[in-house]
């Protein structure tokens, strides 16, 4: 069964700032789907968005079915359970996101008490047993946020996400600033709990290695746009469209040496998406793009079965290619 179907979403910011555009993903109970890209390529816009956490002045247009309801046309008493028992996020940056003052026992049992209208001792004994299940001793309740490490933070944030047993957790850049060993467990930790609630689970972030290893599929943002979609280890081990390319070029590997001594990068930035250049949005930075490229927009085509990649040598007519031939052939986004 389908857990959250998004349709054509766009979401474009006060002075025509298109920071997503047309994007279509879904996500079933149990699967966990990555989301990659540079920054400013739109995913956390994406994430905000599907529980309507943009600012106010963002039009947001397009589908976001989340369990069978719309999210975008929901009341806001729907919402607001919603955003707990639905869906919850965990943000990156654990120590911006929890309040300095407050104990974190506290910060635990609050949506307890507001969204399964819980007795404060049932809170707090739930709250102490959400800590031992992320590998926290339940007396460190009694903790304020600066009284433990990133990783511990990073830990009382997924704790939270998950105090009204929501069925879709968002991770935005979980392991951001965390050390190798604690990205590691903190990543470990988060499949295990994807496994034994059956949640769905979006993980955003910039290292396509890590998604590879923790996400069953992964999808390549650049800007605000789907550029690939695919089995997760597939697309990081043989992308199809330059940009996911770069991006899996970018992180040296263990046992290649020739990634480790000359690590391949990607010149120049993302456009601004309030002046994204004509044609493919790509072509100014793509090492492999024709002419046509400059004039003529890509959509998502079929790579194979099950791969999608928007770019004009994948699974274009050989009359609309000037170079090389692709890799693979074939026009449909996963659903």
């Amino acid at each position: 069964m389908t857990l959250l179907e998004v349709r054509d979403l766009e979401v474009t910011y006060p002075g025509g700032a298109a920071a997503v555009r047309g994007v279509d993903l879904s996500l079933g109970a149990g699967q966990k789907l990555g989301i990659a890209g540079e920054s400013g390529c739109g995913k956390s816009t994406l994430a905000l968005a599907l529980l309507r956490l943009l600012p106010a002045g963002a039009r947001v247009g397009g589908r976001i079915v989340l369990d069978g309801d719309d999210v975008l046309t929901m009341r806001w008493g729907r919402l607001r359970a919603v955003r707990w028992a639905g869906a919850s996020i965990v943000f990156q940056g654990a120590m911006h996101s929890l309040n300095p003052v407050h104990r974190i026992g506290e910060q635990i049992a609050e949506p307890i008490l507001l969204h399964d209208r819980a007795s404060a001792a049932t809170a707090r004994r739930r709250a102490g047993e959400l800590l031992e299940r992320v590998g926290l001793p339940a007396a460190r309740a009694s903790a304020y946020p600066h009284e433990l490490s990133g990783g511990q933070r990073q830990r009382v944030m997924i704790a939270m996400a998950l105090a009204c047993a929501p069925r879709l957790i968002i991770a935005d850049e979980p392991t951001t600033a965390l050390d190798v060993m604690v990205q590691a467990q903190i990543l470990r930790l988060i499949e295990q709990l994807v496994g034994e609630q059956n949640l769905g689970l979006i993980m955003i972030s910039h290292d396509l290695a890590v998604l590879a290893d923790t996400c069953d599929r992964l999808a390549v943002m650049y800007a605000g746009r789907v550029v690939e979609l695919g089995p997760a280890r597939a697309v990081y081990e043989d992308a199809r469209h330059p940009y996911a390319q770069a991006l899996s070029a970018a992180f040296p590997r263990i046992g290649d040496p020739s990634s480790r001594f000359a690590p391949r990068g990607l010149p120049g930035d993302p456009p601004d998406p309030a002046e994204l250049p004509s044609g493919c949005v790509f072509h100014p930075r793509c090492p492999v793009s024709l002419p046509g490229c400059t004039t003529t927009d890509q959509t998502l085509r079929t790579a194979e079965e099950d791969r999608w990649a928007a770019c004009v040598h994948v699974g274009a007519p050989e009359e609309e290619r000037t170079g090389p031939p692709p890799k693979t052939a074939g026009n449909t986004p996963w659903t």
